[in-house]
């Protein structure tokens, strides 16, 4: 069986309901999968949930509710903005889910017994939010978190350690060897300074976190969540079957026709964990490593880092309510290069909104159609004119599928409006409403370049703005036209 284009998002932390910053890398992912989708790959995008760790516990706690019923309910909640993103994801994780934690288990048996995890003591620098040791070289003012701005608390314990210091110079060389694995480039600079700078074991079992997956050999300690998170690409993928694990016999999945993933595709502030200890336990187990692991940036709220105290945490569903899914999923990969740092102002989306949506295509479609309707009457199944229109557009294919490949996902979007551009400057330029009345003849040819241009421009959208492409196609489509109403009716006020 040919390998399937494997895909995944990070598996997303349930101590909070998801925002914007959860979507936008589910939307990424959506969108990869649904393009190569259209190009024929057969694809499996996983996505899911991290359940696992004293954060968990803690929120549960708050709560007055077990951690089991907590990681239920907002695991659902996530499920169900996905179904609302319009997402097409094939599969759903969660690490509570016994087809994870046996893996997770074996994994660590199998390292324990080849030496690549070891018992020793841990003393060191705590960091409650992040659940993991902070060196003290990274600590603000030598005792705050550098992420989450809190101070940290010295902890100690007996532990379980992953010998992450052994694979310091395989990973240095897998990095040289493999130059699109860290990407974008950029973001991987760090990441080979911070192995260059040597590499410490990782403390991999907490004794203190009571919501853990127990080892099988010493159940007092619980895995480590970030160890146990990472290893989600590979359970969720049939790796229990590879093993010859007897509970794994009837899974649907073969190892072998998913991995090495394709991508992964995480935020920038868990980089260090998908591209220096992640590919290190694969090379401890010797597995492949995946081809590549995307890091993007962070979105800010007017210029603001988003937080619970400010309150200018965006849900999702507060912009898609009143604009529309497909509207908010153009605006996040419209607005920036996908890897950097975006700003979500709604001063910006309703600009984007009337500016892109209403009048470039919306009106485009909408005046194209009406004289059509005039001067066209049908639509034919196909058109094999070598006006310049359908070259330009043949053009923006090539570059189109060279973004979408590089993940430029903003310069892909570029090409299509670029395209909507030209042809608004041709209708304006021909005028087919006054041409009408001297050349019919030409006024027909000119409405279905346009009409055919406007098919290739429904392809480059269909990825980002699926719901929005299938009413396109369906306007668009061989036979009668019909009035329509507009696209995207234009944001007032």
């Amino acid at each position: 069986m040919t390998k399937k284009f494997y895909i995944t998002t990070p598996i997303y932390y349930l101590n909070a309901a998801a925002h914007i910053g959860h979507a936008y890398t589910t939307i990424a992912t959506d969108i990869m999968a649904r393009y190569k989708k259209a190009r024929g790959q057969e694809v499996y995008f996983l996505t899911g949930t991290d359940e696992h760790g004293a954060n968990i516990e803690k929120a549960a706690n708050t709560a007055g509710v077990t951690p089991q019923k907590w990681t239920d309910d907002i695991a659902a909640q996530f499920k169900a903005l996905w179904k609302d993103l319009d997402i097409q994801n094939d599969d759903f994780i969660r690490t509570t889910e016994p087809r994870h934690e046996r893996v997770v288990q074996e994994i660590f048996e199998i390292l324990l017994k080849k030496g690549d995890i070891y018992k020793g003591k841990y003393g060191g620098n705590y960091c409650l939010s992040c659940e993991a040791y902070i060196d003290e070289s990274e600590l603000l003012d030598g005792k705050c978190c550098p992420v989450h701005k809190k101070q940290t608390q010295y902890v100690e314990e007996e532990t379980y350690f992953f010998r992450l210091s052994a694979y310091q110079q395989k990973l240095a060389d897998f990095y040289k060897e493999h130059p699109a694995f860290l990407s974008p480039k950029f973001r991987g600079v760090e990441i080979s300074k911070f192995v260059d700078g040597g590499l410490k074991d990782l403390s991999v079992t907490r004794t203190k976190v009571k919501w853990g997956i127990p080892t099988l050999s010493d159940p007092k300690h619980t895995i480590y969540v970030w160890f146990d998170a990472l290893i989600n690409y590979i359970s969720a993928a049939g790796y229990g079957k590879k093993l010859g694990l007897k509970e794994y016999e009837n899974y649907p999945l073969n190892f072998d026709d998913l991995w090495p993933a394709d991508v992964h595709f995480i935020g920038k502030e868990i980089y260090r964990f998908h591209a220096v200890i992640w590919p290190a336990v694969l090379m401890a187990l010797g597995v492949a490593l995946p081809k590549k692991v995307f890091a993007h940036g962070w979105w800010t709220v007017e210029g603001e880092k988003m937080s619970k105290s400010v309150g200018n945490i965006i849900n999702p569903r507060d912009i898609t309510a009143k604009y529309g899914v497909d509207a908010f999923r153009y605006f996040l990969f419209r607005e920036v290069p996908f890897g950097g740092d975006g700003d979500f102002s709604i001063n910006s989306f309703k600009r984007r909104f009337n500016a892109d949506l209403a009048n470039d295509l919306g009106n485009l479609l909408s005046r194209t159609l009406n004289m059509a309707a005039k001067n066209v009457g049908e639509i034919p199944a196909e058109y094999n004119g070598e006006a310049n229109l359908l070259k330009a557009a043949r053009r923006a294919e090539e570059a189109y599928n060279e973004h979408m490949e590089e993940l430029a996902f903003d310069k892909a979007l570029d090409c299509a409006w670029t395209l909507i551009g030209d042809m608004n400057k041709y209708i304006d330029e021909t005028k087919p409403w006054t041409l009408a009345k001297t050349d019919p003849a030409r006024t027909k040819q000119i409405l279905l370049e346009l009409i055919f241009t406007l098919k290739r421009v429904n392809v480059f959208i269909a990825p980002f703005m699926p719901a929005t492409a299938l009413e396109m196609q369906r306007r668009l489509k061989a036979g009668a036209i019909e009035k329509y109403a507009p696209l995207f009716p234009r944001i007032e006020g």
